[in-house]
Parts: structure tokens; sequence; C-alpha cells
């Protein structure tokens, strides 16, 4: 009985010998790096450390970008204020173009009055006339 016990013993070592050297070969085919998983790990793992790099930088450029277009958003801003500013102070000025220019000059030496070469004619306006600055909307609403 000790003798069988053996040599089931030695069947059973040589088995599990077979069985090591088979998980081993598919172990090193498995780790191979041109060919096996090894080599796909390893270019996964190069391509993540690439795509984490190329993250980093879009996004500091998207914050800059987001820096600068709020510099701009805020200028614009600024600026149609003052657009808004200037074009309700226009609804102030006087309905002539040029009311301190004088249309004719006094001849000292004659006394005669004449047209001055360098004065401007009167500004003169008609209903349908709108100024440049004003909007038919606003013209309606005047009326």
């Amino acid at each position: 009985m000790d003798f069988l016990a053996d040599i089931m013993l030695g069947i059973g070592a040589i088995g599990a010998a077979i069985y090591c050297m088979v998980l081993s070969r598919r172990l090193r085919r498995f780790n191979n790096l041109q060919n096996g998983m090894g080599g796909a790990v390893a270019v996964l793992s190069a391509q993540v450390d690439d795509m984490t790099t190329m993250l980093n930088s879009a996004r500091d450029a998207a914050g800059t970008s987001a820096e600068v277009l709020t510099d701009l958003t805020k200028r614009a801003e600024a600026s149609a204020q003052k657009l808004e500013l200037m074009m309700a102070s226009l609804h102030d000025l006087p309905d002539h173009a040029h009311p301190d220019i004088p249309d004719r000059v006094e001849r000292a030496d004659t006394g005669s009055l004449h047209l001055d070469e360098d004065a401007h004619p009167p500004a003169t306006q008609t209903r349908d006339a709108a100024p440049v600055f004003v909007s038919h909307r606003m013209m309606r609403a005047a009326e």
C-alpha cells in the first residue's frame, strides 16, 4: 500500500510539473513586449501619458482664453456704455448744424453785406431729413 501511494504521489508531481511548464510558456507569450499583451499594455500606458500631457496643456490654454475673453467682454461693455452716453448726449444738440458760424459778414470799408467764402450756408432741415445719428424709431417717437 505504501508503494502504491508513492507511485500516485510521483504521478501527481509529474502532472503538476507539466502544468507549471504550460503556464510558464503561456505567461511568457502573454508578457512578450513585441506581440503579446505586454506590448499592448506598454503602448496604452504611453498613450495615456501623452493624453494626460495634452489634456493639461489644453486646460491651460482654455484658462488663458477664458481670461482674455472675459477682459475683452468687460472692455466691450464699457465701450458700449460710453457709446450709449454719446448717443444720449446727441439728443441735447440744437437743430442747426453750426449756429455759431455767421452766414454773412459786413465789410468795414464799404459797409455792404456780402457772402463770406469761408462761411457755411445755414443748415436747413425738413421733416423728412433726419439727423444721421437718430434712428427712425426715435424720430417717430419725437413726432
